[in-house]
């Protein structure tokens, strides 16, 4: 086992893939203001929001809005969704700093979500890719279902090596290795990160794992003996799992830096500020904090 790295990058994805479920709209404000608080926490790489339809995630209209009132730090990226060249156009002048684009491990799961091949659903980046490329905007690549799928089960390694080799040779700069129904456990994890490192440089592979069975933990302390240095998590826990009802879905924010502080491992991160920045979303938003470190902190607080 080689040694783990010694400073970890975290993804913050609270503020989109997190809060993009939520029934009840969240005002722009809230929005902003835990973006806000999450760069003073030292979150140094955003996923502010999407550019999608409002028919299909109504919870993410008011992107621009988003976008337009965020104080922007020149050392901090601000990450959008986008699915197609018409959402990329509606990006472009709100000035992201990096745009992703997404794709499926499984054949399954593309056809029954975007009603294509998972081939098609790349090719259909392409010019997304290459205009984000011109426009010198940093693009990002994330294989859902990279290590089980609802309706394929377990999904082989070679099949993560195919969709990370489709999005590389587009111009997709960095590729994300998502368990996005949270059922892989490290053997898996580190089978489907060893598929992606045959495509793309250690550097510019990360890990998203759900904790929909409890293992995104474990999932990444095995991928950080593979030498990966950059994890997505959302704060408090935000966002579920819409192919397990009721089931937990992202890794906290702050479980993992947690975790990773005690390692010994840098994150630039200011855990009680990031606790403070999930108690905000929660109560905003009347929900649970679903970070375990988050409630014990807090606890030790109120005692």
């Amino acid at each position: 086992m080689s040694a783990l790295p010694e400073k970890v990058g975290i993804v913050e994805v609270g503020p989109r893939d997190g809060l993009q479920n939520e029934k009840q709209f969240v005002s722009t404000a809230i929005k902003v203001e835990l973006i806000d608080r999450l760069q003073a926490a030292g979150i140094k790489h955003i996923e502010t929001t999407s550019f999608v339809s409002p028919k299909w995630v109504p919870q993410m209209a008011d992107n621009a809005a988003v976008m337009a009132n965020i104080t922007r730090r020149d050392d901090v990226v601000y990450s959008v969704l986008v699915p197609n060249m018409k959402g990329y156009e509606a990006a472009l002048p709100t000035g992201p700093t990096e745009i992703e684009v997404f794709g499926s491990a499984s054949e399954a799961f593309s056809r029954k979500n975007i009603n294509c091949s998972i081939a098609e659903s790349i090719e259909r980046f392409a010019p997304v890719v290459a205009a984000a490329r011109e426009a010198d905007i940093q693009v990002r690549g994330a294989i859902s279902c990279a290590l089980g799928c609802p309706y394929e089960g377990e999904i082989a390694p070679d099949k993560v090596a195919y969709v990370a080799r489709l999005m590389k040779d587009i111009g997709v700069q960095h590729v994300g290795i998502a368990d996005t129904i949270g059922v892989g456990t490290p053997r898996e994890a580190r089978a489907a990160v060893e598929a992606a490192l045959s495509v793309y440089d250690v550097a510019d592979v990360s890990g998203h794992f759900h904790d929909t069975y409890g293992q995104a933990l474990a999932n990444i302390h095995a991928v950080l003996a593979l030498g990966i240095r950059q994890f997505d998590a959302s704060v408090a826990g935000l966002g579920g799992c819409p192919y397990a009802k009721g089931a937990t879905g992202n890794v906290a924010t702050e479980d993992v830096v947690y975790m990773l502080h005690g390692l010994g491992i840098e994150t630039g991160i200011d855990l009680d500020a990031l606790v403070d920045a999930g108690a905000f979303i929660s109560e905003a938003i009347g929900r649970r904090n679903g970070s375990k470190v988050a409630n014990a902190i807090l606890a030790r607080r109120a005692g």
